[in-house]
């Protein structure tokens, strides 16, 4: 990886990680489903899936890196979802943290099929 790429994804990762900060703040999850983060990662899923369709994208390396595993990589977060499944269990709510845990993955996938559908579309239309 060349300084510049690594400078871009750095760069992408350091925005994604504050707007992640930013939409926890501004919409806390409460003592319930995890909703907030299950909404950013449905988000960034849909959005990193979207991304090779992007002309301005695909033709900048350095847009690709930071945009991609930057911004994209640090807006999402398996890491957070997984402690608050651990948290959900420890909590004596089994059902719940299953819930989550599932519906984390089949929202997530979900959002990547609507993507590719959307790509597909605008592919065979053009």
């Amino acid at each position: 990886m060349t300084p510049r790429l690594l400078a871009a994804v750095a760069a992408g990762g350091a925005t994604g990680a504050a707007l992640r900060w930013a939409c926890g703040e501004a919409v806390p999850d409460g003592a319930g489903l995890p909703g907030t983060t299950l909404a950013i990662n449905v988000v960034g899923s849909l959005l990193l899936a979207l991304l090779p369709a992007l002309a301005v994208v695909r033709r900048s390396p350095a847009l690709c890196a930071a945009a991609g595993p930057g911004l994209l990589g640090g807006f999402t977060t398996l890491s957070a979802a997984s402690e608050q499944t651990r948290a959900l269990l420890a909590g004596g709510r089994p059902a719940l943290a299953l819930g989550y845990l599932l519906g984390t993955l089949a929202a997530t996938l979900a959002a990547v099929a609507l993507a590719g559908r959307w790509t597909a579309r605008s592919r065979s239309a053009a």
